[in-house]
């Protein structure tokens, strides 16, 4: 149910431009004021998930490590699993952010009946094919980025050419997008093939792996199969970086139904963005089990939610009991 309402929802997300733009012709809609009211409501979202968690208390040192800790000087201590100073804890979180450490060192266990022993495997597929599609995404954002920059950045062109380093025939073959449809496809499949996956798979799981899917088809369907006209799109684009938006002339070669589909989807994901699993992107920086210091042995940290509480102390208590406890034989600290 989960995987056919999420791709009940996708479908109807595509046909909703299909009919806008070919039997009504809402073009400036689709073109225009969406995607400003996409990118608003990104920028509003992600400001308020970040200020929600930024005023957040985090009265615990909580960072889940996988090494050993700091201790005694002749305790060999890992300072990346295990971070003990703040520099430590940086480098530990650029490395989260930059190959998926902990997704890597994610294990299953497993019971072997003949060798009547518990083994522990790991996940080198689920690794690969996530920073695959981690970086193929980003490649391919920046990459768009051309249509949206005057003049492009020197740094564009050299991603481009090293995204077509398989260059076969025109246009040039980029890699970014196929290995982008590759990787969802290796994540969709491995949630249905899994049965505790499965089992634990939502539509907030499915619908952005579907949405992102189709994101990707649409964009490779128009630069290999059916062209858009780029200059077009380099217009559109452009001025509504500017904020002085200006559809080019539909026509032979002109924008179509194929290209506000794309942009619809993206407005959509775009919008959708803040409230879903996918703000894991700027939570990864907020979350205290990544970016502090595991150093409680050294230092003590106050909950700041404490509160003055009135306590009894071991001398209250034996003053008030040292009669009875003396007569029922047990030790006291003083006599009287």
């Amino acid at each position: 149910m989960n995987i056919a309402f999420s791709l009940a929802a996708v479908a109807v997300i595509g046909l909703i431009p299909f009919i806008g733009v070919m039997a009504v012709d809402l073009t400036y809609l689709f073109g225009v004021i969406i995607p400003y009211a996409a990118v608003a409501l990104f920028l509003l979202g992600v400001f308020y998930r970040i200020t929600l968690w930024g005023f957040s208390a985090v009265p615990y040192r909580i960072p889940t490590t996988s090494g050993q800790q700091k201790s005694l000087p002749w305790i060999k201590r890992n300072p990346i699993d295990n971070p003990f100073y703040l520099f430590e804890a940086v480098i530990r979180l650029a490395v989260e952010i930059l190959v998926f450490r902990s997704l890597l060192k994610n294990t299953r266990a497993e019971l072997s009946v003949k060798e009547r022993r518990l083994s522990y495997k790991g996940f080198p597929w689920l690794w690969v094919s996530a920073l695959a599609f981690h970086y193929a995404f980003l490649a391919v954002i920046v990459r768009h980025l051309r249509f949206f920059l005057e003049p492009i950045p020197f740094f564009i062109p050299w991603i481009e050419k090293l995204d077509g380093l398989m260059e076969v025939g025109l246009p040039g073959y980029m890699l970014s997008g196929w290995v982008l449809v590759a990787a969802l496809s290796y994540l969709f499949v491995r949630r249905i093939v899994v049965p505790q996956l499965r089992y634990i798979s939502l539509v907030s799981d499915y619908f952005p792996l579907f949405l992102i899917l189709c994101i990707g088809t649409t964009g490779i369907l128009m630069r290999y199969f059916f062209k858009v006209d780029v200059v077009s799109v380099r217009e559109l684009a452009l001025g509504l970086a500017t904020l002085h938006p200006r559809l080019p002339e539909a026509g032979v070669g002109g924008l179509y139904w194929l290209f506000y589909m794309h942009l619809f989807y993206v407005s959509t994901l775009v919008a959708y963005f803040p409230f879903s699993k996918l703000m894991h992107a700027g939570g990864v920086f907020m979350s205290p089990t990544r970016n502090l210091a595991n150093n409680s042995r050294a230092v003590r940290h106050i909950n700041p939610w404490n509160y003055p509480v009135k306590v009894h102390t071991y001398d209250e208590y034996e003053d008030e009991n040292r009669k009875q406890m003396i007569e029922a034989g047990i030790p006291v600290e003083r006599e009287r």
